[in-house]
């Protein structure tokens, strides 16, 4: 299937590693000509020479809870490669803990990675897709925007007004030709998930081996998502073949969230 993205230019916020490398690796394969950034440098450098191999590719260190520096980079993509055709905005998750164990600066931190980051991108791309009249916003949330999941309280609460905002952008840009959508991870096979079962396998005293066994034992599929399988659900997203797509929250999760919806 030809998707129709050959020499379109997207920008993948936070795709140094993880999923964020795999939907940029993804867009990449497919010819499209890639904007990245990260905080961290190291990584950001390794990721754009390995994209550089399949297309062309512009990465910025950036911190996506500053507004200045969200806005800049967008411009920076927009006047090296005359426009932005695609925006997926990504972020690390916040903390795991339970209700109890949080204080409200940890809200605060969770507010601006998660939902602030992606407002500033949408405000930043959205005017231009809507003066070009194509252009898919793609924010990564996560599977707790379908089902919370117990200790996350902070992805749980914050993650959710990201797919408010969502349903909302995509009612106001359709008649643009501007298709918004969001993404739902699962468990799925990166860093960050083995950084979340050392946490609350220390929370709870088991291994975090223990940990994982009870995530996939929930998992219809019964076994963690390959990071690739996020990226291609992505892809198709961004793509001309979606082009009856927008205001949805779609679960790449397994089978693990239970509701109808």
């Amino acid at each position: 299937m030809d998707l129709g993205l050959k020499d379109k230019i997207a920008i993948v916020a936070a795709s140094s590693q993880g999923l964020g490398k795999a939907v940029a690796l993804g867009l990449a394969g497919e010819g499209v000509k890639l904007a990245i950034c990260s905080r961290n440098r190291d990584a950001l450098s390794k990721t754009a020479d390995e994209i550089a191999k399949r297309t062309e590719v512009f990465a910025a260190p950036v911190d996506v809870t500053r507004e200045d520096e969200v806005r800049a980079f967008v411009d920076q993509t927009a006047s090296r490669f005359g426009r932005v055709d695609i925006c997926v905005t990504n972020a690390g998750g916040p903390p795991a803990k339970p209700f109890d164990a949080t204080v409200t600066e940890e809200w605060r931190r969770a507010i601006d990675l998660n939902f602030m980051s992606t407002l500033f991108f949408a405000q930043s791309v959205l005017p231009r897709m809507r003066a070009q009249r194509w252009g898919r916003l793609i924010t990564i949330t996560s599977l707790t925007v379908k089902q919370p999941v117990d200790g996350l309280i902070l992805s749980n609460s914050v993650r959710a007004a990201v797919a408010g905002l969502v349903k909302s952008l995509a009612n106001e840009y359709s008649p643009h030709n501007v298709l918004v959508n969001n993404v739902c991870p699962g468990y799925t096979a990166t860093d960050r998930l083995v950084e979340l079962s050392s946490t609350l396998a220390k929370a709870s005293g088991a291994a975090p081996a223990e940990i994982e066994k009870r995530w996939t034992s929930q998992i219809p599929l019964g076994r963690l998502a390959d990071p690739r399988e996020f990226a291609d659900a992505v892809v198709f997203l961004c793509s001309q073949r979606a082009s009856y797509i927008t205001g949805q929250s779609i679960a790449i999760d397994g089978g693990f969230a239970r509701g109808l919806l």
